[in-house]
């Protein structure tokens, strides 16, 4: 029987578990120094003063938020073409999520249509670097230069534009550690920043909104068991376990980024005379969390059912977050609303690419894909 191949999938090794057990031999599970540790491989490798770690990429959205001062009555501007995080994640501080369209030309947030949708209540505007592809940081800057850029870079973990890391360009730049991200805590999260304010927020608001820190508490001096709870934060920490898996994962990241480089390339060697088929966005310094191909969307389902029945773990992504039933119950957004985002969607399917695939595997992929688009 034919092994099922899936879209994304993580990368364990002996020196992973080692690691991991390594913690569970300890004193520590919890709040320790491997989660300490673990930051500073990613603020290191990025080129940031701060990392800030949380439970998972959807805490660290909502962190990075609650950092940029997002509250009630407040607009954060978000691609439609995204997981719905990163629109939810301004619904949780009581904000208006406000969507913008993307680029066809990358898939990612359009600045132009920033511009257009920029009000004086919009507090973020949160691009995200979609499959991996560097979005244009600079560009939603320009377009509301009174808002913080919140990157959401859940897709672009080792990827840079110009030569800079992914991480290094926006206000606060968000990742995942889901595993099937470039590197996996299991679940996991962090928000990297050169600003300092802004991670000492990011620290408050994962840790019950409690602090010790003298200077964010009231003039007291009760005794060194004293802490002070100064604003309504979550319990959002990242364990020990997942921190020391991240901190030995992320000495494998460059091959990680590497490997799926040359994956894509196999894949756009291979397909480049296929009709019907176009190929994603090229940039430089993508990541490559998805490699999303477009096919006529009038035979999409029958090619998605095709593979999945091959085996090969294809997914779309994503539903656009404007056709969630939630978002049109409560925003009124509706089909039409964002004409090159819900275009991307009839027509794209994501092919599998991990670091663990083989070159087999991808020649597996595209002869379905040419056995069914020329049937």
């Amino acid at each position: 029987m034919t092994s099922y191949l899936p879209y994304g999938h993580q990368w364990i090794d002996d020196d992973d578990v080692a690691a991991v057990a390594a913690v569970m031999r300890g004193d520590w599970l919890t709040q320790g120094p491997a989660v300490e540790v673990f930051e500073k491989s990613v603020a290191d490798y990025v080129g940031v003063a701060h990392a800030v770690a949380f439970c998972n990429g959807t805490a660290a959205l909502h962190g990075a938020y609650y950092a940029a001062g997002v509250g009630e009555d407040d607009e954060v501007i978000v691609p439609p073409l995204t997981f719905a995080a990163t629109a939810n994640a301004a619904c949780y501080l009581g904000a208006l999520p406000v969507f913008a369209d993307i680029a066809p030309e990358t898939f990612c947030l359009d600045p132009v249509e920033v511009a257009r949708k920029v009000t004086a209540k919009t507090k973020v505007v949160a691009p995200v670097s979609y499959a991996g592809y560097p979005a244009d940081v600079e560009g939603c800057r320009r377009a509301a230069p009174g808002a913080v850029v919140v990157e959401d870079g859940c897709h672009a973990l080792g990827g840079d534009r110009r030569g800079c890391k992914i991480g290094a360009e926006a206000d606060m730049t968000v990742f995942s550690f889901h595993p099937v991200k470039h590197v996996t805590t299991g679940e996991g999260g962090m928000v990297v920043t050169d600003d300092e304010l802004f991670a000492r927020r990011l620290r408050l608001f994962r840790s019950h909104g409690i602090t010790k820190e003298p200077g964010e508490m009231e003039a007291k001096d009760e005794g060194p068991w004293y802490c002070e709870m100064v604003d309504l934060g979550y319990n959002y920490r990242m364990t020990e376990l997942q921190a020391a898996l991240g901190r030995s994962q992320m000495k494998k990241l460059d091959a990680f980024v590497a490997r799926r480089r040359e994956l894509a390339c196999l894949y756009d060697e291979a397909m480049a005379e296929l009709e019907g088929v176009t190929l994603p966005p090229r940039h430089e310094g993508h990541a490559y969390h998805l490699y999303p191909i477009q096919v006529d969307g009038s035979r999409r389902r029958a090619l998605f059912e095709g593979l999945r029945a091959a085996s090969i773990g294809v997914q779309v992504h994503y539903v656009p977050v404007h056709f969630h039933p939630y978002y049109r119950r409560r925003f009124g957004w509706s089909e039409g609303d964002f004409p090159c985002t819900e275009a991307l969607y009839r027509r794209e399917i994501s092919l599998p690419l991990f670091p663990a695939m083989d070159d087999g595997d991808v020649d597996r992929v595209v002869a379905e894909l040419f056995r069914f688009l020329r049937g």
